[in-house]
């Protein structure tokens, strides 16, 4: 969309310096900017040249420049994160799009840190020639013919076509992803990674390598083919020594040959890559000259046919390396002699010598090999003519007796096929030939406007090969014979290069031109393989390669190039052409895929960064490039295919688990992004089932004056009970204004997110600045989460310093915060002793998990043990679950109701009924409650200093313990916890015990007062709590004292607020003794059901 920019000239008023001066100071700032900006990038841990540095944030901008007028006095506070527009401006103008990894070829580095002034390349010579150069190569010139004559012109149009098609729409979506912005030289790597994030990045990166690395095998495969096939076959060190042992003679010499090469290519590499760019136009000049030979060739045959005669005994091919004359015998001065063919095939060279069958009852006839465009032979060659591993070449529709079926074809001179061919397997050998589509946006830094190029050249040159390699299908089906297409290396032509025979006006055009292009093409690949390397192990997201982002001083990349060679000697010793290409397919494919998701992923976003200049692109033409992609991986070879997926998932896993943490924007992220808004939006739309219910957490955490947590094991327990599932949210609050706390925000949020990686706790970190504490604590209750993705359960630790007086206001915000998740409908668990909890590393090979379920709160005591134990560290401990049994109560039925519930639960639990029958109220429980009472009376009344305030408490301490340790208290403590609990209750016993408590607590009470005086005015209220804590108390002790966990169901806080630190010692007094405790409070909902 074209925007109008009006520059509007503000003069600078006090601006006494002249232009020149002015100019002259702006360029050496400029210089001295540009200085510090490549010292930054090259000094930079990850070996990433920093995006941005060119627009917000510079640092290095021309301070002196902002502060020379005072037109700008009003923003002048904020120039240093915000340049002025001008100086933004001129700094984009002079940046240079450095190659990301290395800049190559450089003598002194220190010569890259001054104005680089590289000759730009236009469409044509930077993207158009060498995309050309890559696409076409060894499988035009080495298997088109025999594809075009095994799956007849019409299924090779359509492997053709497939593959082009594919190229093309990888090409389209290329083309948008590198038009979005600056693309430093990096290729595919470096948009997929940009596009999809590292892992994806990494991935396809080390699958675009290796392809890359076998593209370079094959090439010189096919080199040496030509070397030893049709250039001097006499250089072989392998001969065959008997029949049949033709084909393993041929690939042992391809590894002897292939190492040498090898070697040499990368000692060629490690001298100079100069020289190799220098011969890339040569090598590309003789791929054009010999097209150009095959046309001239193709149009020669319109009106004169070259001479290629085929010999044929019935309909089977015969191979011409073996014999001169295409005859049985001849006529020479009146005498019959038989010839080289006849010795062949006979056991003598008599004409009365025993034959074979096949030879004896067919004749030997001669045809011609181009019978040239006119002849309709194109009718002949439309369909396929697939066949099994060393069948013979047949000529179709020729006259043919069938021979004895025992007669042994090895040492005939006979075309055999070397491999079964079958549709599939083609689309594997051909699809090699389409590749080389990134060799334009690879030199992306060297263009003179990328953005214009890569596009143009990119589909301009697969446009023109797709037009050659078509159109050379339906000539060859045209001018050539079936059979001598068939014939991979030529045997029935003396051994020339089918192609070769075609090309006008000799076919050492198309040899000689054929080896200079895959010769030039294995340099190429040499050389792009270890630079993609070197990228990717400077990019740091894969650790064990950093060692392949060193190289030479010059930048040359010596131990990615080492990798190299040594990958492709794999290829080499496979030393199959046939083999190697369908493993490069797969790698190429899967690079192209990801290519087309990138784009596919960028455009159904919307992401507001995505802005291609090139327009003619649509997620559907990506996302059906991505299938097609997908659909010739399975169909080259779905074996091939599961492997190479197989090595990018393990790439991709590694990466996400190893790799270094990288923000470049991706897409993927956004598309998190995109999923997580659905599902949030999803669950909004109600609360989860029963079914579903799992405790996502609320951690409310405190900190020290160092912002450092408090108690690190509530973290420990909190992975421990979560085990990674669902939500959990760590708060915390900081007292204070926002404005003066934000850097103390910042270092406890830093704090905490290092102590949950440690924790393996996995989650979201909230920090929250209130003026008072309570206030952020209820914010954090109110507003943690987002949408249906909030928590239910709160989880805290005890105040273990709420006695204390000068942090009197610790048990009120505690009290506060039950009630405020009660009034939410949130579950509430509070720890206490967390600092006895267990770490991470603990495990407990034995003991058990106590829940004491006195009242039903939807089920949570239940839960929490189950999820417990998921965890290694409290996998061994057993569950008991206590429940308590009152006067009216038949224990017995409620045992066996308890063990069917557990049963229906799926719970597997010991199951005991603790039975509490009424009893006096002890003189211990009295002074308990009185201590309390003074207490709250003393710190409510008593306006005293610290120091008077702790002193008068320790009298209070100091009175009450003497009274407790009277002999008739002890004796009251004694009845008060019953050596024996009894487990059941007859009809009998209940009815006594009922009548001797009814007598007895009159007198009870009378002995008491008489005891004490002050116990007569207690609140009664309290008096019975304390005395349920107290015998609840003791009750667990007796049971649980030894636990390695007891559950307790929480009280709540009293209604009446006036008694809040009473319900303090409530439940410090139910707690006494106990190690570990986690308090529960539910929410008032079931979490728990017996259905399925």
């Amino acid at each position: 969309m074209p925007t109008s920019f009006t520059v509007v000239p503000v003069e600078a008023q006090g601006e006494e310096r002249q232009p020149a001066e002015r100019d002259g100071q702006r360029q050496e700032e400029e210089e001295e900017g540009e200085e510090e900006d490549d010292e930054r990038d090259r000094g930079s841990g990850d070996g990433v040249a920093r995006e941005s540095s060119p627009f917000i944030n510079s640092a290095e901008m021309d301070r002196g420049n902002i502060y020379e007028g005072k037109n700008m006095a009003l923003f002048e506070e904020e120039m240093d994160s915000n340049p002025m527009v001008s100086s933004l401006l001129n700094k984009l103008a002079n940046y240079t799009n450095l190659t990301q990894g290395v800049v190559e070829h450089e003598a002194d580095e220190d010569s890259k840190r001054k104005e680089v002034k590289v000759p730009r390349m236009g469409t044509f010579i930077g993207v158009y020639l060498p995309c050309l150069q890559n696409i076409l190569g060894v499988i035009l010139f080495l298997r088109l013919t025999w594809i075009v004559g095994t799956a007849g012109v019409l299924e090779s149009f359509i492997i053709v076509f497939m593959c082009c098609a594919c190229t093309m729409l990888t090409a389209i979506s290329m083309s948008a992803i590198a038009t979005n912005g600056v693309v430093p030289a990096g290729g595919s790597y470096y948009m997929i990674s940009r596009s999809l994030g590292p892992e994806f990045g990494g991935a396809v990166g080390l699958c675009f390598y290796l392809g890359t690395t076998f593209a370079g095998a094959m090439y010189i495969l096919g080199t040496i083919e030509i070397l030893l096939t049709y250039i001097s076959p006499s250089a072989a060190i392998f001969k065959a020594e008997e029949v049949g042992e033709e084909t393993e003679a041929m690939l042992n010499n391809m590894r002897v040959y292939g190492t040498c090469i090898i070697i040499l290519m990368a000692i060629v590499v490690f001298v100079g890559v100069k020289y190799v760019n220098k011969l890339a136009l040569v090598f590309l000049a003789c791929v054009i000259l010999s097209i150009i030979a095959i046309y001239a060739g193709v149009i020669k045959t319109a009106f004169d046919p070259p001479d290629f005669p085929i010999c044929l005994l019935g309909n089977r091919t015969l191979s011409k390396r073996s014999f001169d004359v295409c005859a049985k015998f001849t006529e020479s001065n009146n005498e019959t002699k038989t010839t080289a063919l006849w010795r062949l095939f006979c056991d003598s060279s008599f004409l009365n010598a025993t034959c074979d069958d096949y030879f004896s009852l067919n004749n030997v006839t001669e045809i011609q090999g181009i019978p040239g465009i006119m002849s309709g032979v194109l009718a002949d060659n439309l369909w396929s003519a697939y066949s099994e591993k060393g069948s013979i070449v047949e000529k179709k529709d020729q006259p043919s007796v069938a021979g004895s079926e025992d007669t042994k074809m090895g040492g005939l001179p006979y075309v055999f096929t070397d491999i079964m061919t079958y549709f599939t397997m083609l689309v594997g050998i051909y699809f090699p030939s389409v590749t080389g589509i990134m060799a334009g946006s690879n030199r992306s830094g060297d263009l003179k406007d990328a953005q214009k190029s890569i596009p143009t050249g990119t589909i301009l040159a697969i446009s023109t090969t797709s037009f050659i390699y078509l159109s050379c299908i339906v000539l060859f089906g045209a001018c050539i014979e079936g059979v001598i297409l068939r014939d991979k290396f030529g045997e029935a032509v003396d051994g020339n290069l089918v192609v070769g025979t075609l090309a006008w006006p000799s076919p050492w055009v198309i040899v000689i031109g054929s080896f200079f292009s895959t010769c030039g093409a294995g340099l190429q690949s040499l050389t792009g393989a270890p630079r993609l390397l070197q990228a990717i192990a400077r990019d740091g997201i894969v650790p064990f390669l950093q060692v392949f982002g060193h190289g030479k001083a010059n930048g040359e990349p010596t131990w990615a190039l080492l990798l190299t060679a040594g990958i492709c000697e794999i290829g080499i010793l496979i030393a199959s052409l046939d083999s190697v290409a369908p493993i490069l397919s797969m790698f190429f494919l899967m690079c192209y895929m990801f290519v087309n998701l990138a784009c596919a992923v960028q455009t159904l976003l919307r992401t507001p960064n995505w802005r291609p200049r090139f327009k003619y692109y649509h997620w559907t033409l990506s996302f059906l490039g991505m299938s097609l992609c997908l659909a010739l991986m399975f169909i080259c070879s779905w074996y091939y295919a599961l492997i190479a997926m197989l090595i990018a998932g393990c790439i991709y896993k590694y990466i996400e688990y190893r790799g270094a943490e990288k923000e470049w924007g991706d897409g993927i992220r956004g598309l998190s992004l995109n999923a997580a808004r659905y599902a949030l939006l999803r669950v909004e739309d109600g609360p989860p089932h029963t079914k579903n219910w799992r405790p996502q957490l609320l951690v409310l955490l405190n900190l020290d004056s160092e912002q450092l947590v408090k108690h690190p094991r509530l973290l420990s327990f909190t992975s421990q009970l979560k085990a990674g599932k669902g939500l959990t949210i760590v708060g915390s609050v900081l007292q204070g204004i926002y404005l003066d706390k934000c850097t103390e925000a910042q270092k406890a949020e830093e704090n905490i997110k290092a102590l949950m990686g440690v924790e393996k706790t996995k989650g979201f970190c909230q920090i929250v600045v209130s003026p008072h504490f309570r206030d952020g604590i209820s914010y954090l209750i109110q507003s943690a989460g987002l949408g249906g993705m909030k928590h239910n359960t709160v989880l805290m630790a005890w105040p273990q310093s709420w006695k204390q007086t000068e942090n009197r206001f610790s048990w009120k915000n505690f009290v506060d915060t039950v009630r405020e998740t009660t009034a939410a409908q949130q579950a509430l668990l509070v720890a206490k002793n967390i600092d006895l909890f267990p770490t991470n590393q603990e495990r407990f090979t034995e003991g058990n998990i106590d829940v004491w379920w006195i009242v039903h709160d939807g089920g949570m005591l239940m839960l929490l043990p189950f999820l417990l134990r998921q965890h290694k560290v409290w996998r061994k401990c057993k569950m008991r679950i206590f429940t308590v049994a009152q006067m009216d109560d038949n224990s017995i039925q409620m045992k066996k109701d308890l063990q069917m519930f557990l049963y229906h639960l799926r719970l597997n639990a010991e199951v005991e009924v603790v039975e509490m029958f009424e009893n006096d109220i002890s003189a211990f429980t009295y002074e308990k409650t009185l201590m309390m009472e003074q207490r709250s009376q003393m710190l409510k009344q008593m306006q005293l200093s610290k120091n008077e305030r702790e002193r008068e408490a320790q009298l209070i301490h100091d009175r009450n313990t003497a009274s407790h340790s009277a002999p008739a208290v002890k004796a009251s403590v004694a009845a008060a916890v019953p050596e024996k609990v009894q487990m059941t209750w007859t009809k009998e016993k209940f009815v006594a015990e009922k009548h001797k408590n009814k007598d007895s607590n009159v007198s009870g009470f009378k002995d008491i007062f008489n005891m004490k005086p002050e116990w007569g005015n207690l609140n009664q209220s309290n008096v019975r709590r304390m005395h349920t804590a107290v015998k609840l108390n003791g009750v667990v002790l007796n049971k649980s004292q030894h636990a390695q966990l007891v559950l307790l169901n929480m009280p709540g806080p009293p209604k009446n607020r006036k008694g809040d630190e009473n319900y303090m010692e409530f439940l410090e007094v139910l707690t006494e003794g106990l190690d570990r405790v986690l308090l529960v409070r539910g929410s008032g909902r079931e979490v728990i059901t017996i259905y399925s």
